[in-house]
């Protein structure tokens, strides 16, 4: 059962008493993990409400499904970097190899005493860099870009194929992004039959996952790296787990609000632009005193 959030608080002073409404906010959770699925190039409007995205429609039923969420820019390369980075400059297009030294994600959490991987379907072999392997393509990973960095690095081990990804989910590191293949992110193809082919990718490989966290303290995050180009890159996110309050919030966020959530969530410093961003603050429950 959900925690009911309390809209009212009665002060007392001696006999004399008051009633003060209370604010949306409480505090940021701090889940045991977090997987991240970044899905592509499709606006809210034509994934929301969509027939063929029943399994997503279901996810944001159950969640929260944030109705004021944008990307960054265009093309995807940097959309993907501003949320693991809270950066662009200087990249505005999918060019590979990228070599980046910039803090991430990764090394801010790591100096928080937090872990974090990435699991990208059809990456060869662990710590593979290749721009382009069947489906895969590394413009969609950035925490490769910074594998062969002198500092701020990330290591090899922590750049995995999707296959290892764990079914056991209480080893999971702290933060995980999951990248499907291009085949499987609603990238390739047309429409509805991409949508309903990531749709379906999601309830098979992550339906399992969703179920668990419910009852461990963990959350999950599909967004999407922009939209098509013809909605002012208004995209879907949403948040499933037990710290999450279901409903439609238009708290507005972007890549770098997403990622300073993150960071505010473990005590990591904020790196970037995410400096200047603010945290996601209205869509949790009230904690539990029994977790």
């Amino acid at each position: 059962m959900r925690t009911r959030i309390p809209t009212m608080l009665i002060l007392c002073l001696g006999l004399i008493c008051w009633i003060e409404p209370l604010s949306a906010q409480t505090p940021l959770p701090k889940p045991d993990h977090i997987v991240i699925v970044i899905e592509e190039n499709h606006s809210f409007s034509q994934i929301i409400d969509s027939p063929a995205a029943p399994y997503l429609n279901a996810l944001a039923k159950k969640g929260a499904l944030l109705t004021n969420s944008h990307g960054i820019t265009h093309p995807s390369q940097p959309n993907y970097i501003a949320l693991f980075a809270g950066f662009i400059e200087g990249i505005n297009g999918n060019t590979c190899p990228l070599a980046l030294t910039t803090p991430n994600l990764h090394s801010t959490l790591a100096q928080a005493g937090q872990t974090f991987a990435g699991y990208a379907e059809d990456l060869p072999a662990v710590g593979a860099t290749d721009c382009v392997a069947s489906a895969y393509a590394r413009k969609h990973s950035p925490w490769v870009n910074w594998q062969s960095s002198p500092i701020n690095t990330v290591p090899p081990g922590d750049n995995h194929p999707f296959s290892e990804f764990p079914t056991d989910f209480s080893t999971l590191p702290t933060v995980s992004m999951v990248i499907p293949n291009q085949q499987n992110d609603m990238h390739n193809g047309t429409d509805p039959e991409r949508i309903e082919v990531g749709d379906q990718w999601l309830r098979t490989h992550l339906d399992s996952y969703v179920q668990w966290a419910d009852t461990h303290n963990s959350l999950l995050i599909v967004t999407w790296d922009e939209d098509n180009g013809k909605s002012d890159n208004h995209i879907p996110t949403i948040l499933v787990g037990p710290m999450v309050r279901q409903g439609r919030f238009g708290e507005q966020v972007d890549h770098y609000g997403l990622l300073r959530t993150l960071e505010e969530m473990y005590g990591a410093q904020p790196v970037g632009l995410s400096r200047q961003a603010a945290p996601l603050t209205t869509i949790w429950t009230a904690p539990s005193s029994t977790r």
